[in-house]
């Protein structure tokens, strides 16, 4: 069977590199190769650059009403869509079938809301600022922007920047992971047949040489990156330097705290859909629980490892396990895999009990074509007895592995919380409104949940995390990424009357 070569869109054309590397693309859950991607260099960065460039002053010129129409046209191809969308997440990522598409619902809720943009983007206007003198603030296009997103999400991620980029009047390039850039290679093939004019969107495959040309170019206005909290600093030195805009989300190690008022039935069955959904890598997947009290922490421990043992790792697109609501499908690579097992063995050397071992998990139905041996698979695995401290608890694994802490209050609980260095999300599970409360005042973490295992919000509210799980102080989608995508240019402006 002929391997797909992917190729960039670049100016309204889809070409193909010359010369240079290409890198094969992998199923994770049966180790095929189902494509190749071009590792694209700074020649074909440029090139899409000066395209996006090109095309920006007569797109920042056309009315914001003709902007979003392509936007609603892309909407009706995701929705007719979704199955197809879906099955390639999962194809290249791993995750189950469920878990894709509510990443494709998702990615289809952020273009529904960038089409409220002639809503969204307009100014504000003061009367009266001062004796015959108004202010007005305008919030225009500022140029071209790229986007990095990560392997996690190939179809959702990308989406809290395309559609509110694009219908605030700018233009845009986009690097998609190297690892999964097949999806955004058939999302690219509808804003194509939306209508935007040539230029608008630009894709361009590759890896670090794509990122090191957007942050050079002094064409490049902005920079939104989701990865590596390592990488974060990079992109923020290298934007700061050139005085690009930058967003910037890094790593993420989730806490969810359970009190002893907790419904826990309900609570153990929330935790694993956290915590093992999409394998463990979303940077809103639980790792760390923190059970309140002695007797909440031997529940939680026994419930949720037994509940652990009982869920499925299988090739997600298995026909026998893939409409099952929880399903564990592989890891994203062998050296994702590596590492995870090697901080498994660190939690070991450390002290932590190690209470479900998922490495050398058997893959159900693991013959030819659905994982196995050449799979990246990992089962659930849950530590216990684990310290503040710990490698396993200071480190984001991003892998289905669990680790579980006690507390003896709220307090210390919150302790935890605000001393580790990540603050993406965290959860508490509790009844009372005083505690739920106290921690969604207290708690450092961009997005909390009350009686919510993954509190990521939808569409209209901002996305982002604190500490070192956020770079910038803008975050993504909603109404809040107009501060980014936009410059506010102030008018102060007086008349005097004509003379008679």
């Amino acid at each position: 069977m002929t391997t797909r070569k992917l190729r960039n869109f670049i100016g309204g054309e889809w070409v193909e590199p010359k010369g240079g590397d290409w890198l094969d693309v992998e199923n994770p859950s049966t180790g095929e190769t189902i494509a190749r991607v071009p590792l694209s260099g700074a020649r074909e960065t440029d090139t899409a650059i000066a395209a996006a460039k090109a095309a920006f002053p007569a797109w920042a010129a056309t009315p914001v009403d003709r902007r979003v129409a392509p936007l609603f046209k892309l909407a009706g191809l995701i929705r007719d869509n979704k199955e197809t969308l879906a099955r390639a997440v999962t194809e290249e990522n791993g995750k189950s079938l469920p878990d894709a598409r509510a990443e494709i619902d998702r990615t289809l809720e952020n273009v529904e809301t960038a089409c409220g943009m002639p809503v969204l983007q307009q100014g504000d206007k003061l009367v009266g600022a001062a004796p015959g003198i108004d202010g007005e603030v305008l919030r225009l296009p500022i140029g071209v922007f790229a986007v990095v997103p990560p392997f996690n999400f190939p179809a959702m991620v990308p989406f809290w920047f395309i559609p509110y980029a694009i219908a605030t009047g700018n233009t845009l390039v986009i690097k998609p992971s190297e690892q999964v850039p097949m999806t955004l290679q058939i999302l690219a093939g509808y804003l194509e047949q939306s209508g935007l004019p040539r230029g608008v969107f630009n894709l361009v495959n590759g890896a670090k040489e794509v990122v090191q040309t957007f942050m050079a170019s002094p064409d490049v206005a902005g920079l939104s990156f989701v990865g590596r909290t390592e990488t974060c600093r990079i992109i923020v030195e290298g934007c700061a330097r050139s005085n690009k805009r930058y967003q910037a989300m890094g790593g993420a190690k989730n806490h969810l705290v359970v009190m002893p008022d907790a419904k826990i039935e309900e609570v153990v069955r929330n935790m694993i859909t956290s915590g093992y959904g999409c394998a463990g890598q979303r940077c809103m997947a639980s790792s760390a629980i923190v059970a309140v009290g002695d007797a909440t922490y031997r529940e939680v421990t026994d419930r949720f490892v037994r509940a652990s043992r009982e869920v499925i790792v299988a090739n997600p697109l298995d026909p026998k396990v893939a409409d099952q609501a929880m399903v564990v499908g592989p890891v994203i690579s062998a050296k994702a895999k590596e590492s995870i097992l090697a901080l498994i063995e660190t939690g070991v050397k450390e002290g932590a009990h190690l209470a479900l071992d998922g490495r050398g998990v058997k893959v159900h139905g693991g013959g030819k074509g659905h994982g196995g041996a050449k799979g990246h698979f990992i089962g659930p695995t849950v530590f216990t007895d684990v310290k503040p401290g710990m490698t396993i608890h200071r480190t984001e694994i991003f892998g289905p592995v669990q680790v579980i802490l006690k507390a003896a209050s709220l307090d210390e609980a919150i302790r935890i919380v605000n001393d580790h260095p990540y603050g993406n999300g965290a959860s508490i599970y509790t009844q009372n409104g005083h505690y739920a409360r106290r921690f969604k005042m207290e708690a450092l973490a961009g997005m909390i949940g009350v009686n919510v295992g993954i509190p990521a919000p939808v569409a209209y509210l901002p996305f982002g995390g604190m500490k070192e799980s956020q770079f910038s102080h803008i975050k993504a989608q909603g109404r809040s990424i107009l501060r980014f995508y936009t410059e506010e240019k102030i008018v102060t402006e007086r008349y005097w009357p004509e003379r008679p």
